[in-house]
């Protein structure tokens, strides 16, 4: 992380913690993860080195600044879908900013509609920070987008855990999956595919 990245990003988290607690419309926040989640994620990413990752929620780019970071690192690419112009276009700014542009792919339109015409088994990370109630109704998509040995990491599992309860029912009747729950941040669920490791078990 270079040091103008790294100002850049306690920039966006001050301008985020401002703007949150001064506009009243959700869609108007840009409700970004905590710094300490952002070093998670880009060392999940440094670890397990996926080719190519998925965010679904972009806003302003933070937490895919520190996505990107992390890939650049490792060769691999992000691609992040948002639906609102506005933040898609601020995103945008940001992402040069960062000098990240290169490796991130920006997607417009609605989650469900992307994830549904997206190729099987395309990605081998997948980090959602949207639209939590919407989970359970993604999960067929998310599981058939997911490689074998795969990681989809959910943001705000503890600050919000009566939105996963479905989702949680759901992802704990797939018997190829594994799940935890980090205490970082807003709370971090990480739910593993575990067919390729099943296939390498004496």
């Amino acid at each position: 992380m270079t040091s103008d990245r790294t100002a850049l990003l306690h920039e966006l988290e001050a301008f985020g913690t401002a703007n949150d607690s001064r506009v009243d419309a959700q869609s108007s926040k840009m409700l970004n993860i905590t710094p300490d989640t952002g070093q998670f994620l880009a060392m999940l990413v440094r670890l397990r080195r996926p080719a190519r990752i998925l965010e679904v929620g972009t806003s302003n780019g933070y937490s895919t600044i520190w996505l990107a970071d992390a890939a650049s690192a490792c060769g691999a690419v992000v691609e992040t879908i948002e639906r609102d112009p506005g933040k898609i276009e601020l995103a945008r700014d940001n992402f040069c900013r960062a000098g990240v542009a290169d490796v991130i792919t920006q997607i417009e339109g609605e989650a469900s509609t992307v994830l549904a015409t997206t190729a099987d088994e395309t990605y081998e990370f997948i980090f959602l920070d949207s639209k939590r109630t919407e989970y359970a109704a993604w999960w067929p998509d998310l599981r058939r987008i997911l490689r074998p040995g795969g990681l989809v990491v959910c943001d705000n599992a503890t600050s919000h855990p009566q939105e996963f309860v479905e989702f949680n029912e759901i992802v704990a009747r797939t018997p190829e999956m594994a799940t935890v729950l980090v205490p970082i941040g807003k709370g971090e669920l990480l739910i593993q595919d575990q067919r390729a490791i099943e296939q390498v078990t004496p």
